[in-house]
């Protein structure tokens, strides 16, 4: 949301430095994101002067050019060629010197330099006023009506608007402050300065043909007024209004437009203007129509209605405008325009939310309404632009002020203690002080004694309903940097912290995983809902859709770690950054009946090469064992210990892989992403992915860390191959070795697996390397040999092995 400084300062008398009035809002919850300077013409006119032609005559070498002399205030006249066909001598003129830099209505910017022209010299340019940036005028130089003298600055002459723009992130909560008016709120409380609001009630009304108004949907519609003025010209706004307009990134399009426009972003109250000569049978009828009913907006696109739609419709129940989201084709203001019904009306921002989000609409209007405007605000701001259009396009208004407002929405009750403040806060605020703030951001108070009060609490703050949110208002009005901090810190409600938190086991973990060369990615935790519509990773979830949201793109809590991170590998793969290793800390959401569920997940990802280019050796694609040992080497660090590891059944994730279970609990699952998931995010090479339960994986680490001394003996490695069936998995051989030799065995590793005909069909072969050692005496070879044939003994007895000696 962009705040215009000038503008700001009409509703508060401000002599702010623009840094310092950024502080303040950011601290009062209007976060300040930027601040940009604004010229109503590009340049501020720097190094263009008012000038004097006092000589004028035909170029030698050029039918169609004048050779001038023109007086810009130096010692000499400036020799200046002249294309235009209305130069003449006495003129005043605007002329750019060398040196400046033109910013012209079309084309590209251009700087004045030196120049011959047909062999005369030419030391600057007199300009038209399409040149400057003032206008579309390109049919001769300007030329001024002034006493201003020669050599005077031109941005002191011509009308030109310098403004600084405040772009403030507006979070959902905050709808009082979408406007000028609401932010100019905040720091009227703070510097505690009177809010200055324009008078209008100097308006004469002329009962004449009115409209009539009649609201059916009172749910959707609480409030509705309007009035008729006729006679009105439809014209260009003036210079400050289209400059208030563009300064906050709005094109100008007529004076009537403007004005709604003008008021919407100063008050935060939309408006809109109706052609009353287009509105059969002379009513407004605020109603819906049928489900599947078309209407042409002023985009000229079709729209299928909704049968919740709230429209704007005449007495012929011809539908005008789709409530507070967007106006019709038919009924807007032209240049034809005469007579204009102007409506003001407070709309259910959950009826405006769901229509914006069906109909992909989002407006300055919906913008406001979704977030609730003001209810109270509705006459005031069609009185305001009313006595505006009265000034700007003429007309009369000819119907008295219509305003259905069958019940009244009600102020908030909140009760409250000065003890509370004092407690949440952790310093005593005087009373006085609260009831101050509380009153200035427009909050009554009643019935305040020593020990507590009651707030009145407006309806245009929807968030203030609890004690708390009191406690918020004065805080951020009061200023949190003016809360003391004392040498120790404490309060009642901290809550008591386990001895291990998880958010240490996750730093231990990303240093880990950062050492193994892996990068960490923080994606949103919102996604677009068609992910799940095309790929359902979510499985049975039911997913939890935002009842707000700013973007179709991010509409959705994500059901799975996936959308978001194979977005961040598809954009580094797109940026020619192919060989990646990922490792992301995140969350998936669901509902239940009867609740929500959020889930904890250490999610890995692994494409393209295991290493980079290298003179030393050829790098290899990564493979599902690459991310395997990094898996179990994660798992192992988390001091996990006695998980099982099975063949991953079908799967809607993996094409391939492995399961990882303790206690019959699923930690995790790994191996390669199918090839139609990573299709959808346009990635070619495979991707192998792992998922852990983050939960369980801090739930069953055991967070007492033990440690064996290192032993003063050797240890021994022998090496045995074995042949059994395809179907028994390396997780069997080994927990068949450690039942069988519990002392001895420290651990085991495979280092050739073989299948092929030379063994047998179904059959294939593992070398493994066994490692033997006693902590108290070096062993023998009499001893290794009776523990080897051990193991022997129960492979040919329990898997049926062949030991290939």
């Amino acid at each position: 949301m962009k705040i215009s400084l000038a503008w700001l300062k009409d509703f508060i008398d401000l002599e702010k430095s623009t840094t310092e009035i950024g502080d303040i809002l950011t601290q009062t919850g209007l976060e300040v994101e930027g601040v940009e300077k604004f010229e109503s013409i590009k340049g501020g006119l720097d190094g263009l002067l008012v000038g004097e032609i006092l000589h004028c005559e035909k170029h030698p070498n050029a039918d169609k050019l004048n050779l001038t002399k023109v007086d810009i205030g130096g010692t000499e006249p400036s020799n200046i060629v002249c294309g235009a066909p209305n130069v003449a001598v006495g003129q005043k003129v605007i002329v750019a010197t060398v040196g400046a830099t033109l910013y012209p209505i079309s084309g590209e910017s251009f700087q004045i330099k030196k120049a011959k022209i047909r062999g005369e010299e030419s030391h600057g340019m007199i300009c038209a006023e399409d040149e400057i940036g003032l206008g579309s005028s390109h049919d001769g130089i300007m030329v001024l009506d002034t006493k201003e003298d020669n050599g005077t600055p031109a941005a002191n002459v011509l009308p030109i608007f310098k403004d600084e723009v405040l772009e403030i992130g507006l979070t959902p909560n905050r709808g009082d402050g979408a406007s000028h008016m609401g932010t100019a709120r905040d720091l009227a409380a703070y510097f505690e300065k009177p809010l200055e609001l324009e008078n209008i009630e100097d308006l004469n009304f002329e009962v004449n043909e009115p409209i009539k108004v009649t609201v059916e949907h009172s749910k959707a519609c609480p409030r509705y007024s309007g009035v008729t003025i006729r006679g009105i010209k439809v014209d260009e706004s003036p210079d400050w209004l289209k400059a208030r307009l563009r300064s906050i990134n709005l094109d100008p399009i007529n004076n009537v437009v403007d004005i709604t426009n003008y008021v919407l972003h100063g008050l935060g109250q939309p408006l809109h203007a109706f052609d009353a000569d287009k509105i059969g049978g002379n009513e407004i009828i605020v109603k819906t129509l049928p489900g599947k009913s078309k209407f042409v907006t002023l985009d000229e696109k079709e729209r299928e209605l909704h049968e919740k739609d709230l429209m704007i419709c005449d007495g012929n129940s011809v539908g005008m405008c789709i409530a507070g989201v967007f106006g019709g084709v038919n009924s807007g203001i032209t240049k034809n325009t005469e007579n204009v019904f102007l409506e003001s009306a407070y709309f259910s921002p959950d009826y405006i939310r769901s229509t914006s989000s069906r109909h992909s609409l989002s407006t300055d209007a919906s913008f406001r309404y979704e977030r609730g405007t003001d209810p109270e605000m509705t006459v005031y701001a069609l009185k305001y632009a009313t006595k505006m259009i009265l000034e700007l396009a003429g007309g009369k208004i000819s119907s008295d002020l219509v305003d259905v407002y069958p019940d009244p929405i009600k102020k908030s009750i909140v009760k409250a203690k000065f003890g509370t403040f004092d407690r949440l806060i952790g310093q005593v605020i005087p009373p006085e002080k609260i009831i101050s703030i509380l009153n200035s951001l427009d909050i009554q108070t009643e019935d305040v004694n020593d020990n507590s009060f009651t707030a009145v609490v407006p309806p245009f703050r929807r968030d203030v309903t609890r004690e708390a949110d009191l406690v918020e208002e004065v805080l951020r009005i009061f200023g949190f940097n003016n809360i003391e901090l004392g040498n120790t810190s404490s309060a009642s409600y901290l809550a008591e912290f386990s001895e291990i938190e998880p958010y240490k086991m996750q730093e231990d973990i990303s240093h880990f995983l950062a050492g193994k060369g892996f990068h960490e990615i923080l994606t949103n935790s919102i996604t677009n809902k068609n992910y799940d519509d095309a790929l359902g990773l979510g499985g049975n979830t039911k997913p939890v859709d935002l009842l707000n949201y700013s973007s179709e793109e991010l509409n959705r809590l994500k059901t799975s770690p996936l959308y978001t991170g194979l977005e961040a590998v598809r954009h580094n793969k797109n940026r020619r950054r192919p060989n990646l290793k990922f490792f992301e800390f995140s969350k998936t959401y669901g509902q239940y009946e009867g609740g929500f569920n959020e889930d904890a997940k250490l999610c890995l990802y692994l494409t393209g090469k295991n290493q980079e280019d290298s003179w030393r050796s050829a790098p290899e694609d990564v493979t599902f064992h690459d991310l395997a040992q990094v898996v179990f080497d994660t798992i192992l660090h988390s001091n996990v210990t006695n998980y099982t590891t099975s063949i991953l059944e079908e799967n809607k994730l993996l094409s391939s892989g492995i399961k990882i279970k303790k206690n019959k609990k699923l930690l995790g699952i790994l191996g390669e992403l199918r090839k139609p998931i990573r299709s959808h995010f346009s990635i070619e090479n495979p991707v192998f992915y792992a998922e852990l339960d983050w939960d369980k994986l801090f739930a069953f680490s055991d967070k007492k860390v033990d440690y064996t001394p290192l032993s003063k003996f050797p240890e021994v490695k022998r090496d045995l191959s074995l042949v059994i069936d395809k179907k028994i998995s390396y997780e069997e051989i080994k927990e068949i070795s450690f039942n069988s030799e519990k002392k001895l065995l420290t651990r085991m590793n495979v280092f050739s697996i073989f299948e092929g005909d030379q063994i047998g069909t179904g059959k294939k072969a593992y070398a493994i390397a066994f490692y033997l050692q006693d902590n108290d005496k070096t062993l023998t070879d009499k001893v290794i040999d009776k523990a080897m044939n051990r193991l022997i003994s129960k492979f040919e007895s329990e898997l049926n092995a062949v030991i290939r000696r």
